[in-house]
């Protein structure tokens, strides 16, 4: 089994990468549209009960990196996707440092996603 925290803020959005993943991959998906909530769910997770984590970097609340951070502080550390529709310079800097797995452009392309999720898969094996 595979399961994928996906966190973002546009509710359409997230509904998109929820279906890919479900049917494409048969996937297990968390699915929050409020990172606060997601906070609170990634608190509670090991690295045996998810395998990876995909979020927006812009959001109210917690931003993307703000939620890497946390989890790497409790000790999750899961391959980590950061969705953004501008990825500065500054951005990619700081997420490299955080060791961030990958990048996702929005507008999303649903086959990228599914493809840089697949290679995680393949790593966790």
């Amino acid at each position: 089994m595979f399961s994928v925290a996906v966190v973002e803020d546009d509710p359409i959005t997230l509904d998109m990468i929820t279906d890919a993943l479900e049917t494409q991959l048969d996937a297990t998906v968390y699915s929050f549209t409020r990172s606060k909530f997601a906070r609170d769910f990634l608190l509670q997770q090991t690295s045996d009960s998810l395998n990876l984590i995909i979020s927006d970097q812009v959001m109210p609340d917690y931003d993307g990196l703000s939620l890497l951070k946390t989890c790497q502080s409790s000790g999750l550390n899961v391959p980590f996707l950061l969705i953004t529709a501008d990825p500065n310079k500054e951005l990619v800097i700081e997420a490299r440092k955080l060791q961030v797995t990958g990048f996702l452009a929005k507008p999303l392309d649903m086959m990228e996603l599914i493809q840089k999720t697949q290679e995680v898969a393949a790593h966790k094996r």
